[in-house]
């Protein structure tokens, strides 16, 4: 079994179907011998889950809310990822700073200089080792919340910005492809979940295997 912790993120525009796969990876992982961790950004912690809940339900700016994105995420990487991390557990994150990139800086039009900074000062250069993005069409996404529950602040958002939270997600794998695996997600789940093993697949060898 290896020993060496990986921090894995689970990304997409809301109504991709990411949640749907999470629980199956944490099992996956689990029977290979891994000791996995399951979080979810914004939360996490009890601070972060206090601040999510004033995220997806109180209006505020997109400065504040990109702030209080990093605030919840500060806190996150002290209590839950580093220290998983540190004793060789798996960590996956519904969501990290690519999903704040997205939403923030894409769907509100925070400028990035600003997101760069608060990710290099929270984060210290901790990137996740690899990200799976979900992808979708928005009007896909969109026809599966308004199938399922009562939607968020996020969730209530336009056709267009979800548009741009997709493009912002889509600039972002262009940037950092090593790290970033498109998985789409319209296909059916056994098909997702094979693409999700493919993305995955040089970090589930073993660190000793010649």
């Amino acid at each position: 079994m290896s020993q060496s912790g990986r921090f894995i993120t689970v990304e997409g525009i809301d109504g991709a179907g990411k949640s749907s796969h999470i629980e199956w990876l944490r099992e996956y992982l689990t029977n290979l011998g891994h000791a996995v961790i399951v979080t979810r950004e914004p939360g996490g912690t009890p601070l972060g889950e206090a601040l999510r809940t004033m995220l997806l339900n109180e209006p505020m700016s997109p400065e504040t809310e990109m702030m209080l994105m990093f605030a919840a995420r500060a806190e996150h990487l002290v209590t839950v990822i580093r220290p998983a991390l540190a004793r060789g557990a798996w960590v996956i994150s519904d969501r990290f700073s690519d999903a704040t990139y997205a939403y923030q800086v894409g769907g509100r039009g925070v400028p990035a200089h600003k997101f760069t900074a608060l990710e290099s000062w929270v984060q210290d250069g901790l990137q996740p080792d690899r990200t799976i993005l979900f992808d979708v069409s928005v009007a896909t996404a969109q026809a599966r919340l308004h199938d399922t529950r009562v939607l968020d602040r996020f969730e209530r958002e336009a056709a267009d910005f979800h548009q741009r939270v997709r493009d912002a997600y889509h600039a972002r794998a262009a940037q950092f492809p090593e790290r970033i695996r498109l998985v789409a997600s319209d296909v059916p789940m056994a098909q997702v979940r094979e693409q999700i093993l493919l993305a995955l697949g040089d970090l589930l060898v073993p660190d000793n295997a010649v």
